[in-house]
């Protein structure tokens, strides 16, 4: 399974950008989409994540600023990001989870996605 990203740049603070990443292969079903990001010298953590049935989870540090969608028919999932601050700078990866053919899972990763927020 191939996950493709798009849509990170630079932004000023407060500024918004909108992220996607769109799965392809051969894919039965996904569990789960999630967002995840690195800065410089700092451990991977999870941003945001959105269940099949469209359950949302967010890290504190993005809540009320941050929204995950996901597109089931495209096997898509979106990242739309508000009032960006200087600290949410950082490469945004995406996670994609689910099942290849009954009984067989994966669990796949994109390559990556900068996001700089700076004036």
């Amino acid at each position: 399974v191939q996950l493709v990203e798009s849509g990170g740049g630079l932004v000023q603070p407060g500024g918004s950008l909108r992220l996607s990443c769109a799965a392809s292969g051969s894919i039965f079903s996904i569990y789960v989409m999630s967002w995840y990001r690195q800065a410089p010298g700092e451990q991977r953590e999870l941003v945001a994540a959105i269940t099949s049935g469209g359950r949302t989870n967010y890290a504190d540090s993005v809540k009320g600023r941050f929204t995950i969608s996901r597109d089931n028919a495209k096997n898509t999932v979106y990242l739309k990001m508000n009032s960006l601050k200087p600290e949410d700078t950082a490469v945004y990866y995406c996670n994609v989870r689910g099942v290849i053919t009954p009984g067989t899972e994966f669990d796949s990763w994109g390559q990556g996605t900068q996001v700089t927020v700076s004036s």
